[in-house]
């Protein structure tokens, strides 16, 4: 069965490229032909670990293709993935497929979209006399591991009333279907629903552990402590309870928008979703009061930042509290240095020339009163703290994402603040 992918943004990127290492033929289309001849050359426009490895073996190997024409790729495609970033031109694109292709075609909406979009699709199609079956098909990837999210999902989710189209989708994911991954079949509502729901339910439980952190600090409790005895319990679960996080990412911000936008809409007061939004948006402005009290003041100091990204393995500073945190800091009258592994030139765009780059860690921390750990990359860790000490003005060492070792650094001489750490 050919497979058709429209977009060539994030999702479109990435889908396209791990449906082809399925071993099934992939047309990715789009009809920015620049960005499509990179694609064919591996050249990923954004970094997502081993993505560009992905779309190298499957471009050599014949099974991952990219194209501009989109009649043509609508006409050889038996299912096609609608995996725009956005859902502004998704009807328009539906009409266009369906006109092109000689049977009607099988339509996968995987770009994010309020609820009562594909109820609404299928109405513009019949009333334009044309035939097509819809299908609300969300995902769930995380930037910096979507490759391992698309192949390790924890669910399947197809919004449709369409057998044909559950058994072809089925077959197209049948490494997955095999493995024993559920698939969950509902109609339209309930599959946009869950999109939406899942980040406002993840929002809320990042914020839950924030806000005991804050507590822990009070009592003389250790939030890391806290959180791995709560994620041993069953019915809590370990991931996303680390204090010190915060929900960010490409789609997190608009999932939740429009979810708050619903109820309104509904009439539906959302109590928990607007209390875990208001906790996640005061998280900058907290950290940064955290290090003003340290430095008994911001204006005229120097703050270096490791990390800008929203999390590590990836370029993505959609909704990065270390971006947040960095123009909290500047608004303060602090002077920030920051280093980010590849993040740098999307951090530039969002901090308009406020903050002084470095090229590495150790550049950053010369000279400065306060080292920020912003961003948990893994290779903070390894970092040589015995030369960091010496180049800093005051050894004090921020941890916004509690990932050092704090015994270790205060052994060495560090003054050592975490989340909630004692």
């Amino acid at each position: 069965m050919q497979i058709g992918v429209y977009g060539a943004g994030y999702l479109g990127t990435v889908i396209s490229a791990c449906l082809a290492d399925f071993g099934t033929p992939v047309t990715c289309c789009h009809p920015d032909s620049s960005r499509m001849v990179e694609m064919a050359q591996g050249k990923v426009p954004f970094h997502e670990k081993n993505l560009a490895e992905v779309i190298r073996r499957n471009v050599r190997s014949g099974r991952l293709a990219y194209s501009t024409d989109v009649d043509s790729f609508a006409r050889k495609a038996g299912v096609i993935f609608l995996a725009e970033d956005s859902p502004q031109h998704l009807a328009d694109l539906a009409l266009r497929i369906s006109r092109a292709t000689q049977k009607p075609p099988i339509l996968s909406i995987v770009t994010p979209v309020p609820v009562g979009t594909g109820a609404a699709l299928e109405q513009k199609l019949h009333d334009a006399g044309l035939k097509a079956t819809i299908v609300s098909q969300p995902v769930f990837f995380t930037a910096g591991c979507a490759v391992e999210d698309f192949n390790w999902p924890d669910r399947i989710i197809l919004g449709t009333t369409s057998n044909d189209a559950v058994s072809a989708i089925k077959q197209i994911f049948h490494p997955l279907v095999m493995r024993g991954v559920p698939v969950i079949v509902t109609n339209h509502a309930t599959a946009e629903l869950v999109r939406e729901s899942a980040t406002a339910f993840v929002a809320t439980k990042i914020s839950f552990i924030n806000e005991l952190a804050g507590l822990c600090e009070k009592v003389n409790a250790d939030a890391v402590h806290l959180s791995l005895a709560l994620g041993l319990d069953k019915k809590i679960g370990p991931r996303c309870l680390q204090a010190g996080a915060a929900m960010g990412g490409l789609f997190a911000q608009s999932d939740m928008d429009s979810l708050a936008h619903l109820a309104q809409q509904s009439n539906v007061d959302l109590k928990v979703l607007a209390a875990a939004r208001e906790v996640n948006h005061s998280l900058a402005d907290g950290m940064a009061d955290k290090i003003s009290a340290c430095l008994k003041s911001l204006q005229n100091k120097d703050v270096g930042i490791l990390g800008l990204a929203f999390k590590p393995n990836t370029n993505s500073v959609a909704g990065s509290a270390s971006i947040k945190l960095a123009q909290g800091l500047v608004a303060r009258g602090a002077r920030v240095r920051a280093y980010d592994p590849v993040a740098m030139p999307d951090a530039k765009l969002e901090l308009n020339g406020t903050v002084h780059y470095c090229e590495s860690p150790y550049a950053v921390a010369e000279g400065v009163e306060a080292l920020v750990v912003g961003t948990g990359w893994p290779e903070f860790r390894a970092l040589d703290f015995a030369k960091i000490k010496n180049l800093l003005r005051r050894p004090l060492i921020v941890d916004t994402k509690n990932i050092l070792d704090s015994v270790r650094l205060r052994a060495m001489g560090f003054e050592y603040v975490g989340v909630g750490r004692v």
